[in-house]
């Protein structure tokens, strides 16, 4: 009879281990984002800048060509 209670008795902290991590919402991809931001500011902030560059000289560079 011991051994007939003592699975039971092991699968219920389990199966509450497994409800607390179901129930737990995941960060969201916006979160995570901020929080990396927030983490490399000056490396965001250099990239953000060398986009918005390239983007500005891209579009220049058509606007010339196409004149």
């Amino acid at each position: 009879m011991n051994n007939l209670s003592s699975p039971a008795q092991n699968s219920e902290p389990k199966q509450i281990e497994t409800n607390v991590s179901t129930t737990e919402p995941k960060p969201s991809y916006v979160k995570l984002a901020m929080r990396n931001m927030v983490r490399k500011g000056a490396t965001s902030l250099k990239h953000f800048a060398l986009t918005t560059i390239a983007l500005i000289g891209i579009l220049v560079g058509l606007a010339y060509l196409t004149r």
